[in-house]
């Protein structure tokens, strides 16, 4: 039997993601949204890694169109987040006071990276706000791929814990290990935010295994018209301007400028960027992938960053680890 230490390396070496389920792992699972059941479809290996940054330019050749709203919606995934971890503290409370056990989520972080470490602090954060165990393994980035798998064998070993995060993106060489919740948080905010997808022409810019890639494919479930634009895509605006659902994770701060927008866009800004402020309380600040300012002023809907996407993925993020709770402790 190929134990989870093998499985493990064998993902790592050959750069390519397992269908092996692991105990305790999380998954996409399934979100529950009233009588809603969200799908993440399974996902394929991609090899191609793009570099974003270096490709993509921030054109202006096409003049900006406003949409006839005077200012787009704001999709406020705070307050759908809040909404989401309010009904996870009641089931955590309920468990408690049932059978003395709580849900706990452990998270696996390699390196330092200023995104990574604010992703952590805000899941810390979201798992003492609803009544979670929460316990971290710190490696540092020079960590073999021993130790990574030795630290998810010791979580995994432990029936506290029932969920498992490998905080990504991992530094360069090592590859994703888990699905993550981001692509599901998007595809919520759009059911929550009345968007209708089915029939509409969306736009993913970004083709990563991590989000580009399951947002293409949970958009594609929905019955949307997907696109992909990539570091090689020839008239990436042009592109982006077809979309009425456009989702912007590139990871270059403020690429999608309003050019980029057909007017009354639905615009979903997953991207995470520091950009240095020594007068912010840690040195930096958060900017989107979108020009904010900008797509405002043409879209029908756009998230903020920070404020949108990332409390929905962390928010995700508890579900998923409560649901993997109640299936290991039997609790209905």
């Amino acid at each position: 039997m190929i134990t989870l230490k093998m499985t493990l390396r064998r993902m790592l070496s050959e750069r390519r993601r397992s269908n092996n389920k692991l105990s305790r792992a999380l998954s996409s699972s399934q979100i529950h949204h009233a009588s809603r059941t969200t799908w993440s479809p399974p996902l394929v290996s991609l090899d191609l890694l793009d570099d974003c940054s270096s490709t993509f330019t921030h054109s202006h050749a096409a003049p900006i169109q406003k949409c006839t709203n005077d200012n787009a919606r704001i999709i406020d995934g705070r307050s759908a987040a809040e909404e989401i971890k309010s009904s996870i503290a009641i089931e955590v409370s309920r468990m408690k006071e049932s059978i003395g056990k709580v849900p706990g989520l452990a998270v696996i972080l390699v390196g330092r990276g200023q995104d990574s470490l604010a992703y952590v602090r805000n899941k810390i954060m979201a798992c003492h706000e609803v009544g979670f165990k929460f316990s971290i393994a710190e490696l540092p980035e020079n960590c073999t791929e021993e130790e990574v798998c030795d630290a998810l064998s010791n979580y995994n070993k432990d029936a506290s814990i029932h969920g498992i995060l490998v905080q990504l993106p991992l530094p360069q060489g090592r590859e994703p290990l888990f699905i993550p919740c981001t692509a599901k948080g998007c595809i919520e905010l759009l059911l929550r935010s009345d968007v209708e997808i089915v029939g509409k022409r969306a736009v993913v810019i970004g083709r990563s295994n991590i989000v580009g890639l399951p947002t293409f494919l949970l958009l594609q479930r929905h019955h949307a018209t997907v696109s992909i634009v990539h570091a090689y895509s020839e008239n990436p605006e042009i592109i982006a301007r077809e979309a009425d659902i456009l989702v912007a994770a590139a990871g270059v701060p403020n690429l999608v400028r309003g050019s980029w927008l057909k007017p009354g866009a639905v615009v979903l800004d997953v991207g995470i960027n520091p950009i240095e402020d020594p007068e912010s309380e840690h040195g930096y600040r958060l900017i989107g992938d979108v020009c904010f300012k900008e797509a405002v002023r043409i879209a029908s809907a756009v998230t903020p960053v920070p404020g949108g996407v990332g409390p929905m993925t962390v928010a995700m993020l508890l579900l998923n680890t409560l649901e993997a709770a109640k299936r290991a402790l039997h609790f209905p």
